[in-house]
């Protein structure tokens, strides 16, 4: 789950099974190259001998392309410039090693030019192909590096975005809490002594996610108890509260911070309004193929009208009820893609379960 540490891209494969299904894809490839030669130029050749060559000389210039990227002398210059030395060398030097093979396992003299009128008709068709081949590459390199960039400044936005929320919710709190505290100390010294005790495990989780891009659902549970510690003593037996964290699942490696919006979400909008006492609970559990962490309460639930699961229109309202609720969705999306999610559900009689899943 950790975020992209930089944005350079390499397009070749990363593993010798990589490189090999990109070899047999190149084959499937040389191979139809071999059929537009035969049927473009009839009587140069038997489509046997184009095949053998064009799959020999072809195999040749990938392996040679492969090993140019990989080698730690070749120049780093720019893009283009890499590639246009990659063909450069790779092209020739694939053309005259795949030939020497080919007439090697045909058992004839080498030579590298047929003669006849049409002999230069090979050798042009090769690096007219080789050369299709590699533009596909260095215009496949650079849509994934534009696309590394992207992804890379969605994360920094995202980022950006959780310290904006940090900024807005501790100050939030704090207030609240020291003003809490302020009453309590004169009322009740034993439950000012709880608030204080708990405040510092909260703020302390808090400064260690700030300084970190994951977390574990071990710690990211401490805090959430720490807050939920601190607003029951802050709203007293109107808040009940529950966390469920499997021994198996407290190292899973989380953002940190993921779920605290939603407990000021299910506080906010849901406990607090009641009348009456409302409780929250929190429960980790792994399914076949994600890890699924809901937060639910009894509070005065969505509107009749309200579609769980829609983005606030232009006027900041929707199901989502929250800026906090988006910016989960959008951390989801950015630092996990499609295979994370966040669904509300309605509870009965009432009140919300939101619903984080991620890859196991």
């Amino acid at each position: 789950m950790s975020p992209l540490s930089n944005t350079s891209t390499r397009v070749g494969p990363d593993t010798w099974q990589g490189a090999l299904q990109l070899i047999a894809a190149f084959a499937l490839f040389w191979a139809v190259a071999a059929g537009l030669l035969y049927f473009a130029a009839p009587g140069l050749e038997t489509f046997g001998r184009l095949l053998l060559f064009h799959e020999f000389g072809g195999t040749a210039i990938v392996v040679c392309a492969l090993l140019l990227r990989r080698a730690r002398w070749f120049p780093r210059a720019s893009a283009a410039t890499r590639w246009v030395l990659t063909g450069a060398i790779a092209i020739p030097t694939g053309y005259v090693v795949g030939h020497v093979l080919a007439f090697l396992a045909l058992g004839e003299p080498i030579r590298f030019v047929s003669h006849g009128q049409d002999r230069m008709v090979p050798l042009v068709f090769t690096l007219l192909v080789a050369g299709f081949g590699l533009y596909f590459f260095a215009t496949r390199e650079q849509l994934a590096s534009e696309a590394a960039v992207r992804s890379e400044a969605q994360r920094l936005a995202a980022e950006s975005q959780l310290r904006m929320l940090r900024a807005q919710l501790e100050p939030h709190m704090l207030f609240n809490t020291l003003s809490n505290l302020r009453s309590l100390l004169s009322d009740d010294p034993k439950q000012a002594e709880v608030m204080i005790d708990r405040l510092i495990v909260y703020l302390r989780s808090a400064l260690a996610a700030s300084r970190t891009e994951s977390t574990t659902l071990s710690r990211e549970f401490t805090q959430l108890g720490a807050y939920l510690d601190i607003m029951s003593v802050r709203m007293g037996p109107r808040l009940s509260y529950r966390l469920e964290l499997p021994a198996a699942l407290e190292q899973t490696a989380i953002p940190p911070m993921l779920l605290q919006p939603l407990l000021e979400n299910a506080i906010r909008h849901g406990i607090e309004p009641k009348v009456g006492s409302g409780s929250i609970e929190v429960v980790a559990r792994r399914t076949a193929s994600a890890i699924e962490i809901s937060v639910s309460d009894s509070g005065i639930g969505l509107p009749p009208d309200a579609e769980p699961n829609t983005s606030p229109d232009s006027s900041g309202t929707s199901a989502s009820t929250s800026y906090g609720l988006l910016h989960v969705r959008e951390r989801l999306a950015v630092i996990y893609g499609g295979r994370a999610s966040l669904t509300l559900k309605r509870r009965a009689p009432s009140g919300v379960c939101a619903v984080v899943s991620i890859p196991a």
